[in-house]
């Protein structure tokens, strides 16, 4: 089979398409044919080293598919049902691995690339707005990136909750894109800074909760947009790492909450995973979630997928097709 490899740590000319063996499902593992994957930050911080994992590898985490094979005691999946999962082992390939307790059902209604573009960034707002800090109807938020995967899917998600949406994006076309998927008003960085904007908005308040993706970039301007006793929820790093901190600047700045999650931890019980994909996939049935596929790439263009997404010209999903 066809498979995206990585031999060393590098940039996305370090990906290479490669003919390599299929996979077989070991003991509580089922074998699924790739119909969509999905592009993450995740991975591309697997590719340049940021998180360890052994070289070569496989990369990929997400994605969509069908049931090819089963591994030694597998219960309650068949050969062609319908999957996905954010925990395949190298979904960048035609066919990947998951344990069995990790794939989801697809619901009728809901395609194969619907799934591998929302599972894990559906899931990821889902935790942020329900469980990182829960919103209540009346507060208000700041999403940074407003208009990337996980960015429109929460501000959806945060509107829903009846909190007040503000959303940071970079030019008009993604402020649009922002205020379209629920943001009540969008802030175009590239025009000056965000903090006196957000104090503007809230009359010089500030917001309950920044859920920040950016990191490097826009982690001291996230801590003077929040209200007194607020909270930072840093999910990401797409701009570098955020240098130390020093815990007295939460006490200064407002007895302040400052939490760094991830996904894992999550859906980390089979009973969380269930409860929250099976919200988005819900949502997504009914019509109730959009998501937005900025591109679909060919899987032998893995390169491009990553350069897109490093140089911030993505707007929604973007995803690999073997």
């Amino acid at each position: 089979m066809k498979a995206i490899r990585v031999a060393a740590p590098g940039g996305p000319e370090a990906m290479r398409l490669e003919e390599v063996g299929r996979p077989e499902p070991k003991e509580g593992e089922v074998l699924v044919r790739i119909e969509a994957a999905g592009v993450n930050f995740i991975d591309v911080y697997f590719r340049t080293g940021q998180y360890k994992a052994p070289f070569p590898m496989t990369l990929g985490i997400e994605g969509a598919g069908t049931v090819e094979a089963l591994g030694a005691g597998v219960a309650g999946l068949s050969r062609g049902d319908r999957v996905g999962s954010i925990n395949f082992a190298g979904s960048y390939a035609e066919y990947a691995t998951a344990r069995a307790d990790r794939l989801v059902a697809l619901p009728a209604g809901v395609s194969a690339r619907q799934a591998a573009a929302a599972l894990l960034q559906g899931m990821t707002a889902h935790y942020l707005a329900r469980s990182a800090y829960p919103l209540k109807p009346g507060d208000a938020c700041l999403v940074h990136a407003a208009a990337g995967g996980v960015g429109l899917l929460l501000c959806q998600i945060a509107r829903r909750s009846r909190a007040r949406v503000i959303g940071t994006a970079g030019g008009p076309e993604k402020t649009a894109l922002a205020r379209a998927a629920g943001a009540h008003e969008t802030i175009d960085y590239r025009l000056g800074d965000f903090v006196p904007e957000v104090r503007r908005l809230t009359g010089g308040k500030g917001v309950q909760v920044v859920y920040d993706s950016v990191g490097k970039d826009t982690f001291e301007g996230s801590l003077d947009c929040l209200a007194q006793r607020g909270t930072l929820v840093l999910f990401g790093q797409s701009s570098g790492r955020v240098d130390p901190v020093d815990p007295q600047v939460l006490h200064q700045k407002g007895s302040l909450y400052l939490t760094r999650p991830t996904i894992v931890h999550y859906t980390a019980s089979r009973e969380e995973l269930i409860e929250r994909s099976t919200d988005v996939l819900e949502w997504i049935r009914a019509g109730e979630l959009a998501v937005k596929v900025f591109r679909e790439i060919p899987l032998a263009e893995a390169a491009q997928a990553h350069t897109l997404l490093e140089g911030r010209k993505t707007s929604g999903k973007v995803l690999l097709v073997p």
